[in-house]
């Protein structure tokens, strides 16, 4: 996982206990950034176990393809501005998740776990090779693209992190809204309580689960363009926010959709305040710390429910 660019000098000097409270909010916003991201990770995971009982261990290379798709449309550079690109991204990732839940898991939710985990793992590995071949095995970055920082007094913060959480909480709250508010994200609650008994209602499972599926990948889609400042588009830059994410799923709850954000924020805010302390080569190690603990002292997460 590269460095994290949320400190960097004012114009001033500062110290003492000024100096200490400016480090801390950079840290906290950061923290609260990169938490949402995991959040994010650990929806997308959530959705896709509720609705199949499936883990989808592709997801660091959807990720990947979102952030290629949108930075591929950029370097187009047609003059319409980025808002075609976020469209053109999340339709195409909508679309391409359907035709997994068709190909994967839906033929594969009565199958043994070792055949979803396989396929999953090599839709991953034919995504990866896929881009490799279009797009090159080089690095591409957006120049530009929610780039600058913003600055308070002598707190200074990178923007792209402001923008990451303004599009975290807006996901969040429109999946909230869609779940509970239309009929479709009801049908989706409902099959992830009990499969059957939702069937025996009359709701298309096989619909529905592909309509989660389709959703958990523009999620992925969305993850992969807010992540392009942090990290360079390339191959493995969603693998330890994939890791990541499973882990705030499990710490949060697995199977919990509070429990997802709420432990991916908890492990992006603690691998950040961690960050003040030890050497920023343990950061990426703070958030399996967190887990280890939680799975001793509370193995259904801090939101989940024992089973």
């Amino acid at each position: 996982m590269p460095a994290l660019p949320y400190i960097k000098p004012g114009n001033k000097i500062e110290t003492g206990g000024i100096y200490v409270l400016t480090m801390a909010l950079q840290l906290l916003v950061s923290g609260i950034a990169m938490g949402f991201v995991y959040a994010l990770t650990a929806v997308e995971y959530t959705l896709i176990w509720n609705s199949s009982g499936l883990l989808n261990f592709g997801h660091e290379k959807v990720i990947m393809l979102g952030a290629y798709i949108f930075a591929g449309t950029m370097m187009l550079n047609l003059g319409t501005g980025m808002v075609p690109g976020v469209v053109a991204t999340l339709i195409l990732m909508a679309l391409f998740g359907v035709v997994i839940a068709f190909t994967i898991f839906i033929p594969l939710r009565h199958m043994s776990r070792l055949c979803a985990i396989m396929a999953t793992v090599m839709m991953g590995n034919i995504i990866n090779e896929a881009v490799r071949l279009y797009y090159g095995p080089e690095a591409m970055t957006v120049k530009g693209f929610m780039s600058g920082t913003f600055r308070l007094g002598g707190l200074v913060v990178a923007k792209a992190y402001l923008y990451i959480i303004l599009i975290s909480v807006v996901i969040v709250a429109a999946l909230e809204l869609f779940m509970r508010k239309t009929k479709t994200g009801k049908a989706m609650r409902c099959v992830a309580s009990n499969k059957t008994a939702a069937a025996l209602m009359g709701i298309n499972v096989q619909q529905n689960m592909a309509i989660t599926v389709a959703i958990s990948f523009a999620i992925c889609g969305a993850l992969g363009m807010s992540v392009i400042p942090v990290f360079s588009v390339n191959s493995s830059m969603a693998t330890m926010i994939s890791l990541k994410g499973f882990a705030a799923g499990v710490v949060g709850g697995f199977g919990s959709l509070p429990g997802a954000i709420v432990g991916g924020l908890a492990l992006g805010i603690a691998e950040n305040i961690a960050g003040m302390v030890f050497p920023s080569t343990f950061k990426d190690v703070v958030a399996f710390v967190v887990l280890i603990i939680v799975l001793l002292v509370k193995p259904s997460g801090l939101l989940g429910k024992k089973r």
